[in-house]
């Protein structure tokens, strides 16, 4: 099952899910359309599984990254760490944004990963707290909301990159959220 999920997220990375089907799965992975058929009854199935355990692992790096910060730690360096961990996770599993942002995301998907980016934007709200504390809660919360949309389109021009460029646009991207961060948090 491994192998398949292995070779679906090779698939799906570079032809994206609707162009993908159960026969170039298979053949990515070396195996007879029949054998993943033993595993998973379409395509669809195999998104579904694939999804479920990068969202399991990416709830994780959430928890890691968006932690409750001391409000003494310097902006730029919890703005620096939380994109330095999401980034990670998006190179290690660039399978996650194709199947998450896709057109095509097949429903369930789309139903999980909306609760994952409510979560998301909740934590982000939480961490802001600290720094923000005499901002309005309808404030903080659309300013968390402009932190993950910025931080989602920065991620889809470091993911276009590798190498040196990719890092010039990661530290593009922590530039433009610290700087879009730091006059509201001012001193």
């Amino acid at each position: 099952m491994a192998q398949l999920l292995e070779a679906a997220a090779s698939v799906f990375s570079t032809n994206g899910y609707t162009a993908a089907s159960a026969n170039s799965i298979a053949r990515e992975a070396g195996v007879s359309p029949g054998t993943l058929y033993q595993f998973f009854p379409n395509k669809e199935a195999i998104a579904i599984e694939l999804g479920s355990r990068l969202m399991h692992e990416m709830r994780q790096t959430y928890g890691e990254a968006l932690a409750p910060v001391d409000p003494a730690t310097p902006l730029e360096q919890v703005v620096a760490a939380a994109v330095d961990r999401f980034i990670d996770f998006n190179c290690r599993h660039p399978v996650f944004f194709a199947l998450m942002h896709g057109p095509d995301v097949p429903g369930r998907i789309a139903e999980e990963h909306d609760a994952l980016h409510a979560t998301l934007v909740a934590r982000v709200e939480s961490m802001l707290l600290p720094y923000l504390p005499d901002m309005p809660a309808d404030e903080v919360s659309r300013t968390a909301r402009m932190s993950v949309g910025i931080y989602m389109s920065g991620l889809e021009l470091v993911l276009a990159h590798e190498g040196a460029e990719r890092e010039a646009y990661v530290r593009e991207l922590k530039n433009v959220l610290y700087r879009y961060l730091a006059p509201l948090v001012g001193d």
